[in-house]
């Protein structure tokens, strides 16, 4: 079925968004490498709601518990079981609209699929919510691939058209978590707070665009033709609900120039062969070039509003009005970006012990 992503470092998701908890087991991750729940929890804050515009009255604790793998500090090379229980949660509008599927959302499909059987509280297994154990699984990741000294990290760059101004490596590192938007540029996180404000008095939502970078790749990780690393990354990537639109280096805008001017020369830099530019985004012909791994997300305006939509009621089928109420984050935006680093990490990791750049015991 469709609850694994990776061959070697293998992440299965369960749960769903109102039942008792959502979660992750890990198959492949070497033995030996230190790990503590408290270096989970670092990154799985980094998607919890916080405060101010980015916030949601669904106020999780969002606990990570380590229930299997790890012993003594150290993984096993076992299976590692991560889990985080559902604490706050508040089902009873979802009861009232069970056949009113929300426009955008996944209500019809999954209905359609599993013949009503499926899970629809909080939209079930297609909720946001299940991106928690995303970012349990890119927390190991992220810290196996830092033995290679493999950075990963995100921004946002756009909420509702407001575009952040170019930054530098160091100003990303350093501005990005200093506000609620995780934008790097202040000013540009400014006017996106108050067009979000906006949107919600206007029982709106609004999306926007994420850039996620991958440094110190080496070159020559990715399996052609299927399993290219760029193709991996887009699936892994649109694995997080509400995810539409994957590009890589100049993405799209390739359309629009010449070959002399998307084509990335090489140099000689310091005995190491390296592109002048990345238009390519750190992959050509499925494999990474060892420039930067560049690509940009584009994530949807949240489904669920409280203005009034059309839909239809799929037990009397007749049309019908829904007007959305509930806990619904206005822009989901910020607590995506997490979940792009967590995906980037666990994709490369997968990867990076393929081509041997992991070892299979840390010692």
């Amino acid at each position: 079925m469709g609850n694994s992503f990776g061959k070697l470092f293998t992440v299965t998701s369960f749960g769903e968004s109102h039942g008792r908890c959502v979660g992750v087991t890990i198959d492949g991750c070497p033995a030996g490498l230190p790990i503590t729940e408290a270096e989970i929890q670092r990154e799985v804050d980094k998607r919890r709601p916080g405060t101010g515009v980015a916030a949601t009255r669904r106020a999780e604790a969002d606990k990570v518990e380590i229930l299997a793998g790890v012993f003594n500090g150290f993984t096993t090379g076992a299976p590692i079981g991560l889990l985080i229980w559902n604490q706050d949660v508040a089902s009873s509008d979802y009861e009232r609209i069970r056949f009113l599927p929300r426009p955008g959302h996944a209500d019809f499909t999954a209905f359609m699929k599993y013949g009503g059987f499926n899970d629809y509280r909080g939209g079930g297994r297609f909720s946001g919510r299940i991106t928690a154990g995303f970012v349990m699984a890119g927390a190991i990741a992220r810290k196996l691939l830092g033995l290679s000294e493999i950075e990963v990290l995100a921004h946002t760059i756009e909420i509702g058209g407001i575009k952040a101004k170019p930054m530098s490596l160091d100003e990303i590192r350093s501005n990005a978590g200093t506000n609620p938007l995780r934008c790097a540029d202040p000013t540009a996180a400014e006017e996106m707070a108050r067009l979000i404000e906006q949107v919600k008095s206007e029982s709106d939502s609004v999306g926007g665009l994420i850039e996620g970078m991958a440094l110190n790749v080496p070159a020559g990780l990715g399996e052609p033709v299927f399993d290219t690393l760029d193709g991996e990354l887009a699936k892994a990537l649109f694995a997080i609900p509400a995810v539409k639109g994957v590009e890589f280096g100049s993405g799209f805008r390739v359309g629009q120039q010449r070959g002399s001017e998307n084509n990335d020369p090489f140099t000689v830099k310091n005995g190491k062969i390296v592109a002048v530019t990345n238009n390519a985004g750190g992959v050509l012909g499925g494999i990474s070039t060892g420039m930067p791994v560049v690509v940009r997300v584009a994530v949807k305006p949240t489904p669920s509003i409280a203005r009034t939509q059309a839909t239809v009621n799929m037990e009397s089928m007749a049309d019908a009005s829904l007007a959305v109420k509930g806990r619904h984050d206005v822009c989901i935006v910020p607590r995506a970006v997490a979940v792009v680093e967590a995906m980037l990490a666990v994709t490369l990791c997968d990867f990076a012990l393929r081509a041997g750049v992991i070892p299979r015991i840390i010692k």
